[in-house]
């Protein structure tokens, strides 16, 4: 190899944390062009995981770095729902490989290699009056700067409860929702006011008060947008699933 290839290796080697997936333009960036990569995969130095993207031999990709990549792709792209309310101790049971639930603004298919070694389910939704560079309570997981985005555990709740009736089972939800005594009533307050989906705002509420949950004592129904004084109607698998204002 020549000494030029074998001090850009040592780069990707010093440089790249272990695990991180490598795009043509994250290698163009360190001086490696698309030509220079094609010979470093013929050559056993990089693997080819699809087309633009690469990891080096016998370094896998990892999911924290990998979703750090799929972030750049995809705007708005965070872990969610059920995940994120995992990723926070908030669970009822264990999984052996737990589904990891991502959400984002715009439609889309994650990457054939990432769901091969990370189970996942992405959903475009747009359940809050938000923008996707700015979304509401998303942040770094437990505020570290190579973290992926996720969703505070206020959010995961309600990203959780909108999936009700569709994908997530209710038994599941109210049981997830007994388990969520401390979350904060002010965030919570926020997310509802700018909650699009008024069966989302009105299970909240009506789970939380089934529950006891002390964050429900401080919401002001009047305040938030249940709907009209009509019942929300809904059947799913669950059976048929009535919310009243």
């Amino acid at each position: 190899m020549a000494t030029t290839g074998v001090s850009k290796l040592h780069t990707l080697d010093t440089q790249l944390a272990p695990g991180t997936p490598l795009t043509s333009e994250g290698l163009a960036a360190l001086g490696i062009s698309a030509d220079l990569a094609v010979h470093y995969v013929k050559a056993g130095w990089l693997t080819r995981l699809a087309r633009g993207v690469f990891c080096r031999p016998n370094d896998p990709p990892s999911l924290h770095p990998s979703l750090l990549l799929l972030q750049r792709r995809f705007d708005g792209l965070h872990v969610g729902g059920k995940t994120a309310l995992d990723w926070y101790g908030l669970r009822q049971y264990v999984s052996q490989q737990p589904v990891l639930h991502l959400y984002g603004w715009q439609a889309g298919r994650l990457p054939e290699w990432f769901t091969k070694r990370f189970p996942a389910e992405y959903h475009r939704k747009r359940l809050f009056n938000e923008r996707p560079e700015a979304l509401l309570h998303v942040g770094p997981f437990e505020n570290r700067s190579d973290a992926p985005q996720v969703s505070a555990p206020e959010r995961a709740l309600l990203e959780l409860l909108s999936d009700v009736g569709v994908r997530q089972p209710l038994q599941e939800a109210r049981e997830l929702v007994e388990s969520t005594y401390t979350l904060r009533a002010d965030v919570l307050r926020e997310l509802l006011q700018r909650c699009t989906s008024v069966k989302t705002v009105r299970l909240c509420l009506k789970l939380g008060r089934e529950g006891s949950l002390p964050w429900v004592a401080k919401l002001d129904p009047a305040t938030l947008p249940t709907g009209s004084d009509r019942p929300w109607v809904s059947r799913s698998a669950d059976g048929l699933l009535v919310l009243k204002p």
